[in-house]
């Protein structure tokens, strides 16, 4: 009886020694500084801890505790694995051509009781909205804003798209930034084609810009042609205006002269009027009384006098 005895107090040492170290060993944690950590008492979450270092629950079965990633995740849509497989990434476009789509989409669980207790596999619902968010998008762009300068409006309407679906689902996700990283057409022919046609319009595209430049500078050269006529009459106008001015100026100076003394003022603007008219001519102003001759060639004269005058200086 007494080693009976003996036995049972030594198996319940040993049992006490055992839930003893169960106890210490599940009653201390850590949490590292790129994790968060949800306690759960008795399967249910009460509590998400978030500081880094060793903290204290109660022992299992008690409470349990879930660790779960607080940094930046990263979901890839389309690329290649370790194999060399690819998830199956053909879309038709909005046009009705088929293109092969990548993207990557970084993710951050913002509620881990959410994440944890609301899906069962979040990550796939995030993977199949991934890809119905960017199809649906594709399926109303067009194969040219796909492959070329579209991309980062696609982008904004897929990160627009999939946020909406993730926040409906209500799965603790949230959806940091979408980057379409590649966009491609599924073979060489109709990569050759879609080129060929890309190149014509980027020639059509540079014709219509130079006909454009020279129409431009056509029309500028034509507003200073225009300009520089305006400017030139202005100019004439201005000249003519100040020149009739002048004119008037005069004209009221002779006019008062005219009024004091009309027969002198009269001869002179005769005589002035003859100038203009034979600038050439000599004017000669006679006393016609009768007894003066009309015509007397001084003129003449006076040159066959220089004439002679020469010669006899030079016989001399």
């Amino acid at each position: 009886m007494m080693s009976l005895k003996r036995v049972y107090t030594v198996t319940a040492l040993v049992v006490a020694a055992l839930v003893l170290v169960l106890i210490l060993l599940t009653s201390w944690y850590t949490v590292d500084e790129s994790d968060q950590a949800v306690i759960l008492t008795f399967g249910k979450a009460e509590e998400t801890v978030t500081d880094p270092g060793l903290h204290f629950k109660l022992p299992w079965p008690i409470q349990n505790v879930e660790k779960l990633a607080r940094e930046t995740l990263k979901l890839e849509f389309g690329f290649k694995d370790g194999e060399g497989n690819t998830s199956e990434t053909k879309m038709i476009t909005g046009d009705e051509n088929i293109v092969l789509a990548d993207l990557v989409v970084q993710w951050r669980i913002t509620d881990p009781k959410k994440y944890l207790f609301h899906s069962e596999e979040p990550e796939v619902i995030l993977y199949n909205a991934t890809s119905a968010s960017l199809r649906s998008i594709i399926g109303n762009s067009k194969i040219d804003d796909a492959l070329t300068s579209g991309k980062a409006e696609i982008e904004a309407d897929v990160r627009e798209l999939l946020a909406s679906l993730i926040d409906k689902y209500d799965i603790g996700i949230s959806i940091l930034s979408v980057n379409l990283k590649d966009v491609e057409l599924p073979n060489d022919d109709v990569r050759k084609a879609f080129t060929a046609v890309t190149d014509a319009r980027e020639m059509m595209n540079t014709k219509i810009n130079e006909a454009e430049k020279y129409e431009n500078k056509r029309m500028n050269e034509a507003e200073g042609e225009k300009k520089a006529i305006i400017s030139k009459a202005e100019g004439e106008r201005a000249a003519r205006l100040e020149a009739a001015r002048g004119d008037v100026a005069v004209f009221n100076k002779l006019y008062e002269q005219y009024k004091t003394n009309p027969e002198i003022t009269r001869e002179r603007l005769t005589l002035e009027t003859l100038e203009q008219v034979l600038p050439n001519a000599e004017i000669y102003i006679m006393n016609d009384d009768g007894n003066t001759l009309k015509y007397f060639p001084i003129r003449p004269l006076e040159r066959e006098q220089a004439v002679q005058k020469e010669e006899e200086g030079g016989n001399q």
